[in-house]
């Protein structure tokens, strides 16, 4: 886990918002771990590094 965090907001149409809040809650996930999830896996699948050091393979991230 990151030891600090920023803020990063996104804009998304609501039928898009609800839909992707119900499908984190019935996953027993949050909407942010799923966003760093996508995150993570991104700049995996693109060989970026940050935070000095390079993306680990992180088995929950589905490329």
């Amino acid at each position: 886990m990151e030891n600090k965090t920023a803020r990063f907001t996104v804009l998304l149409d609501p039928s898009k918002k609800q839909a992707f809040e119900q499908l984190c809650a019935s996953q027993d996930l949050t909407p942010s771990q799923v966003v760093r999830q996508l995150i993570r896996g991104y700049l995996e699948q693109h060989d970026v590094t940050y935070g000095g050091q390079k993306p680990t393979n992180n088995p929950k991230v589905k490329s």
